[in-house]
């Protein structure tokens, strides 16, 4: 049994047939201690286990100086350098700089870059990525999480993300940096709960998850087990839906509260991350770092610094230079016909006072009525049901006729609203029904032939040369925020457009997230006959329907600049090779109402063209920052009379908003113009393609294994073995090939071409996968070429460069680990020996400049070495490693005393800031609940200052000794 003390975070145990990594050590009630470990041998390999020190007689910590020396005999040292290539590929890098990400298979931007870069030099990396729409988030965030995984800080993962972004966010970290996030939409969490039992948490079966925020808010069952589960890293997308927003607090924000709480690293998306108001921003900043802001509605620049970033597209215009095309903005203008000014002198003439009485906002239904008709008339007809479903009509009708006024098909708006008040006698409401009903017969008059935005619109396809006979690679995208308007659209355009069956699609919030996700791949997808896709705002935020479309159609004029933003944003962005063609339609009338409305609403259009072109965000306009605010806004100029002239001047004077310009200036507390650093990592080898080839060489000399080496093209064709087969199970289905042949390219720019040519397929998943840092494939081979020595064994290799047969090097590595069991330090060693004298140590990446080991061939000719005499420099090796080791232990903990010691005070005056912020609040409330509930949240307030210290403690504190592992002996060769 060894003694507690000789085992600490980073130690290999030799325990129930396996080897596991000591990741954490606690004490245990009884005075043991409990590992929690992480497997390394092949058949635990990354699964987590706890063990019991009294439970657990037969542990032992493996000893360096034992370590089993094994003749490398084949050819070239193959399996020697491999060996050595598959450890050193799991140590950490040593600094903030970027050492995978920027390999992924995507255009490389620095700008892109730079938010991984910004949250590395955190003590925790958590920020807020709040760039503009259209600027790539998702592949900034999945370079931070490569870089992560690479430091060995991410292998738990959660993607929570609107219901239709699961597949697009999936198959793009899936497509462009081998990240495998399980889908949890609903079909999947099906098949979770027929395949696990009730009591199991399913977040423990998957490493790597994706999951939509509006599952967890209307399943219990799922929400309860991801609240329970801790995550190396959680991503959020389209964060601004969970941001507190006034003084109650939503499901959706609880939630992401939570999970905020049990994270390490934390990544907030969103390109509309604040509404304007301090405290709904200051939510965001909570969940990344509870402790900077004391009072959420007074806070600075300096209070966040460091914890988001946020870039409009005048910023990295000369980044993307001619990659997002200018697009040309063009407006449809319709002469309404007799009918249409009728209904609109009927609507805009409406005084209904009862319908006003407390109306949301002061907004007149009148002025609802306005915005619906400039939809449509289908849609209007639906506003003007809406009274029949308020209570005081619900409860006068009996439910059968409730039932049949409520339904469009069966009687007509105006029959449903007279009768409606037949049933009020004497309720003032009746008046106003009546009165809305001889504006519902004007509507209903508006026939097919008289309604004359859809004729413009068809007159609109003339014009821009869109027709169906066009390659059916240019498709058309139209907008409108009106269920009611895309059923119109849908009916009457399958007809007067010939549309065939799956020529056109229909997205809205009332689809299935499994709908919503097939409908989006379809659209993108070059093998699917979809031309149309007919969309409510449900598809403005996050979806990329660029790929084979750059025609967008405003149906009707959104009444947000917000929303334009959202729209435009979905052709209007990186990777759109067209330039964009957008189209606003409108209808002109006579009436002088609807001519003032209209002027409104030019004035918007021009506003969301002018932050589009210089001010990058439209919302600084209004300063509402909110959709339904926005609309509200607009809706009480329209009603007020307010003239363009003054609304404009008004939404100019409003530009300067400080809390905006907080935002756009403080991206991050850093010069990011300076670009962030890329570093090569330390590499026995030139590429992940040759020691993927090598690995490939090296295993069909011992396995059945049926694979192709193209290196003039940087592939490799593989058909998986069973324990290959064995993980791809873990992984998602989507990216398993059936055929069980793996097509692996380590050129990111054919990978790009392969996820194009995907979207060709009638599957939109690459048959190619990236090789490079984060492959499976390369995972599985490093483990099986590690596996060719032999438990606690290494290799030796014989080296010219290194002189004769008395000059020897012992590789080993140092590991210092955090209490939290992360790498802290780790260096790599070669103790020099001639003879059996120890000659010094040089650091690994000189040594290997010095033989040149991997870049160039070592020839083997299989010859007697003397082992015994090489096991005997064990352990002089080791111990001279561990005394320099521990002198880069002392380095550290003096160069990160000071951090440490900065980060402690920091969270010392913080905390007394909001212990004071809370002592103001109730000074003048001195009753005994206002006095318990002071006294709950200082508590609360110490408790999170006390965690947070213990983290930086754990975190920044390096176990005393150092885990020290042989890895390799090189001897010179025979004169």
């Amino acid at each position: 049994m060894p003694s507690r003390t000789s085992i600490a975070p980073g130690a290999h145990l030799e325990l129930r047939d396996a080897v596991w990594r000591v990741k954490r050590v606690d004490s245990t009630s009884t005075g043991g201690q409990a590992w929690l470990c992480e497997g390394v041998s092949a058949i635990v390999r990354d699964q987590e286990a706890i063990f019991l020190e009294e439970l657990e007689p037969e542990v032992r910590v493996l000893d360096p100086r034992t370590t089993l020396l094994v003749r490398d005999t084949s050819s070239g040292h193959r399996a020697g350098l491999l060996y050595i290539e598959s450890l050193l590929r799991e140590v950490p890098p040593p600094d903030d700089g970027l050492y995978v990400g920027h390999g992924a298979a995507m255009d490389v931007f620095d700008f892109q870059l730079e938010p991984a870069w910004l949250a590395l030099q955190k003590l925790r990396e958590r920020i807020l990525i709040a760039d503009a729409v259209g600027l790539g988030k998702t592949l900034e965030a999945g370079i931070l999480l490569s870089e992560l995984i690479r430091r060995g800080r991410a292998r738990r993962i959660l993607v929570a993300t609107t219901k239709a972004m699961l597949t697009q966010f999936q198959k793009e970290l899936w497509g462009r940096f081998t990240i495998p996030l399980v889908r949890l939409d609903s079909v999947g969490l099906a098949r979770i709960r027929a395949e696990i039992p009730s009591h199991h948490n399913p977040f423990y079966h998957f490493d790597k998850t994706i999951i939509s925020i509006d599952t967890l808010k209307q399943n219990n069952w799922f929400r309860t087990h991801v609240e329970k589960a801790h995550w190396d890293v959680i991503v959020i997308d389209e964060a601004q839906n969970v941001a507190h927003r006034g003084s109650r607090t939503s499901q959706r924000a609880s939630i992401a509260s939570t999970l905020a709480r049990n994270c390490d690293s934390l990544i907030l998306l969103s390109a509309t991350p604040h509404d304007g108001r301090a405290e709904s921003f200051a939510s965001l900043m909570n969940m990344l770092d509870p402790t900077a802001i004391a009072d959420p509605s007074s806070y600075t620049k300096e209070d966040i610094q460091g914890l988001y970033v946020r870039r409009f597209k005048r910023d990295v215009a000369h980044e993307l230079a001619d990659r997002v095309p200018e697009p040309k903005v063009m407006e449809s203008k319709a002469r309404a016909s007799a009918a249409e000014e009728r209904a609109f002198d009927a609507i805009t003439s409406l005084e209904l006072p009862a319908l006003d009485h407390g109306a949301r906002g002061g907004v007149l239904f009148r002025t609802g009525l306005v915005k619906a008709i400039f939809s449509s008339p289908r849609a209007c007809l639906a506003q003007m049901r809406a009274p029949l479903r308020r209570k005081t009509v619900s409860d006068a009708l009996a439910p059968a006729l409730r039932r049949e006024l409520l339904d469009a098909d069966s009687t007509p708006t105006s029959e449903a609203l007279d009768r409606a008040a037949d049933h009020l006698a004497g309720d003032p409401l009746a008046a106003d029904l009546r009165t809305l009903a001889a504006a519902a017969r004007a509507v209903e008059a508006i026939g097919q032939d008289a309604f004359s935005k859809y004729w413009e619109l068809l007159r609109t396809l003339d014009r821009l040369g869109w027709s169906l006979r066009r390659a059916k690679e240019d498709r058309l995208l139209l907008f409108t925020e009106r269920r009611e308007t895309l059923a119109y659209l849908e009916e009457h355009l399958v007809r007067d457009l010939s549309l065939s069956e799956g020529q056109w699609q229909v997205l809205h919030g009332g689809l299935s997230d499994v709908e919503q996700q097939s409908v989006v791949e379809d659209f993108g997808k070059t093998s699917s006959s979809v031309r149309i896709l007919l969309a409510s705002d449900v598809a403005s935020e996050g979806l990329n329907l660029h790929y084979l479309c750059h025609r967008l159609i405003h149906f009707d004029v959104p009444w947000s600049l917000m929303v334009f933003q959202q729209r435009n944003g979905r052709v209007d962005r990186y990777g759109q090779t067209e330039a964009p063609e957008i189209v606003y339609l409108r209808t002109e009338s006579d009436n002088e109402m609807i001519r003032g409305d209209n002027r409104i609403l030019d004035v918007l259009r021009e506003k969301a063209e002018q932050a589009r072109e210089n001010l990058g965000d439209p919302s600084v306009f209004m300063n509402l920052y909110d959709v339904q605010d926005e609309e509200q806004r607009t809706a009480l100029a329209i009603q007020s009379g307010t003239t363009p002239e003054a609304l404009s001047a008004e939404l100019d004077s409003a530009v300067r908003d400080p809390f905006s310009l907080l935002l756009e200036a403080g991206a991050s507390g850093l010069d990011l113009g300076s670009g962030a650093p890329t570093r090569t990592p330390v590499s026995l080898f030139a590429s992940d393609f040759d020691f993927a080839a090598m690995a490939v060489e090296r295993l069909r000399e011992s396995l059945d294994l049926e694979a192709t080496i193209r290196p003039e093209e940087q592939m490799i064709e593989l058909r998986w073995t069973k324990d290959l087969e064995q993980r791809y199970r873990r992984l998602p289905a989507e990216v398993r090939p059936e055929d069980g042949v793996v097509l692996l390219t380590a050129d990111s720019d054919r990978m790009q071409r392969a996820l194009e040519e995907a979207r060709k397929q009638e599957s939109a998943w690459p048959v190619h996968q990236l090789l490079w840092a984060n492959s499976p494939v390369l995972d599985w081979l490093a483990d099986r070429v590690r596996a060719g020595f032999g438990r606690h064994a290494a290799p030796v290799l014989v080296v010219p460069a290194l002189g004769g047969t008395r000059e020897a090097a012992v590789l080993v590595s140092g590991l210092l680990a955090s209490r939290q069991g992360q790498p802290l330090v780790q260096r790599w060693y070669a103790a020099r020996f001639t003879g059996e004298r120890f000659t010094g140590l040089e650091p690994f990446e000189d040594f290997l400049e010095e033989t040149r080991a991997g870049r160039q061939t070592i020839p083997n000719d299989a010859g007697p070495v003397d082992l015994e005499r090489l096991q005997g420099l064990l352990p002089d090796a080791v111990e001279e490693v561990r005394r320099r080791v521990l002198v880069d232990r002392d380095r550290f903990r003096a160069e990160t005393g000071a951090q440490r010691t900065d980060e402690l005070a920091r969270l010392h005056r913080l905390r007394g800031r909001q212990l004071s912020f809370l002592d103001e609040s109730y000074e003048n409330r001195r009753d005994a609940g206002a006095r318990r509930a002071h006294d709950r949240k200082a508590r609360r307030i110490v408790e999170l200052f006390r965690a947070h210290e213990e983290w930086i403690e754990s975190a920044l504190t390096t176990a005393d000794e150092p885990f020290l592992e042989v890895v390799a002996v090189l001897v010179g060769a025979p004169s």
